[in-house]
């Protein structure tokens, strides 16, 4: 199985998880393939920020959503079709954690993959 982290960027943001303030956010478009088939999926995840460098992941506060799966391989067009509906989608699923996403304020650059 080959993972690649299509798109990949942390933003200040708020949600409460298990009683914990969770200050940070990874939003996610990640690519699966395996035998023949591709999978994308939105993650957004909420973790505790305490200062610029100090992070720390948690996997206890992720909401996922699958846009795509069938028998193929990774698509370019299909990739930048889902950059233009990514903040949406991310929103809707922070929203589900009653958490915000503040997309003003990057925390890193986004990564590529």
């Amino acid at each position: 199985m080959k993972v690649i982290n299509v798109y990949e960027q942390y933003f200040e943001g708020f949600a409460v998880a298990y009683g914990v303030e969770r200050h940070g956010v990874r939003v996610a478009l990640v690519a699966t393939s395996e035998e023949g088939t591709v999978r994308y999926e939105v993650t957004v995840n909420f973790f505790p920020h305490t200062g610029d460098n100090l992070f720390g992941i948690s996997y206890d506060a992720i909401e996922t959503k699958e846009l795509y799966y069938a028998k193929g391989r990774r698509s370019k067009k299909r990739e930048e079709g889902y950059m233009e509906i990514l903040r949406t989608v991310a929103d809707e699923l922070a929203e589900k954690m009653d958490g915000t996403i503040d997309w003003d304020k990057p925390l890193i650059e986004a990564r590529r993959g």
